[in-house]
């Protein structure tokens, strides 16, 4: 004897649930993106930026940095693939969240951040545009620390 099989009803509405579970998640794909760093690499490197250009500012003033800045709810909005010199690099745009040590506001800022992938793909390098050179753009690029090396976030 054959096991019965359900009713023709039955069998569109558990067809139509199971398409629509799958269009619903297809989008989602996209979200953490192959090749998109993962949220701690975004944190270290938006602090990184933040750092780096608060030293600058500070020397041009001749003041002191203040410390290493709190960053929080990265929420990025674009992300590009590009080449960053001979490597493989995102360009990454959004707003998070940040504020200075002893600060009690937190400020919500716009972001552009360029990372470009280790050679080996274990890590990730903040990569800054400084400038073209023989119609080629020129980039200085800073290391970002490696999984188990993270602890100044905040």
């Amino acid at each position: 004897m054959l096991p019965a099989l359900p009713s023709p009803p039955l069998l569109r509405q558990a067809l139509a649930s199971l398409l629509l579970a799958l269009v619903l998640l297809l989008p989602l794909g996209g979200c953490g993106g192959a090749g998109q760093p993962p949220q701690a690499v975004l944190l270290d490197a938006l602090a990184l930026q933040i750092q780096l250009t608060q030293g600058a500012i500070a020397q041009a003033l001749d003041l002191e940095a203040q410390g290493l800045p709190q960053v929080s709810r990265v929420r990025v909005e674009h992300q590009q693939r590009l080449s960053i010199g001979s490597a493989a690099g995102v360009r990454l745009t959004g707003h998070f969240d940040w504020r200075l040590p002893g600060d009690p506001i937190r400020v919500d800022s716009p972001f552009e951040l360029y990372l470009q992938r280790g050679e080996r793909g274990q890590s990730w390098r903040l990569a800054r545009p400084s400038g073209v050179e023989s119609d080629q753009q020129r980039w200085i690029s800073d290391p970002l620390p490696l999984p188990g090396e993270r602890n100044g976030r905040g």
